[in-house]
């Protein structure tokens, strides 16, 4: 079975599928380059290049270092990303470090600043052998 953060980008898997059709020919074995993404779908467990192709380009482009930026509690924020994983429950978790602490406390007479947070995604990453995603 095939996991979404084991696929190579979509440029590689063609890449690949160039590959393959290159040593089939060698092997008198002619086919179309769509049928050799057909059969590189299928070495990868899935029914077909359309399915492969949206997971491959599904795939987070994150990693650590980068720096992002986005909305906490409502207020904007600026961080560095110090980590990134896949849990086995299918969440992701990111751990960031904040450039300028944040209010992380919705309460009007209480206030703390933090300038790092780990957080768990509320969505689960699909899983391929479940059709209800």
């Amino acid at each position: 079975m095939t996991q979404i953060r084991n696929l190579p980008s979509v440029n590689v898997l063609k890449v690949q599928a160039k590959r393959l059709r290159g040593e089939l020919a060698r092997s008198g074995h002619e086919v179309s380059h769509s049928k050799a993404l057909e059969l590189l779908a299928q070495q990868h467990g899935l029914r077909d290049w359309n399915t492969l192709c949206a997971l491959a380009g599904n795939r987070l482009k994150l990693q650590p270092g980068d720096r992002v930026r986005g909305r906490y509690l409502g207020q904007p924020f600026t961080a560095n990303l110090l980590g990134l994983t896949l849990g086995a429950d299918g969440r992701r978790r990111v751990t960031l470090h904040l450039e300028d602490p944040v209010d992380v406390v919705r309460f009007d007479s209480f206030s703390s600043a933090a300038r790092s947070r780990r957080m768990v995604s509320r969505r689960r990453e699909p899983r391929m052998g479940n059709r209800n995603w």
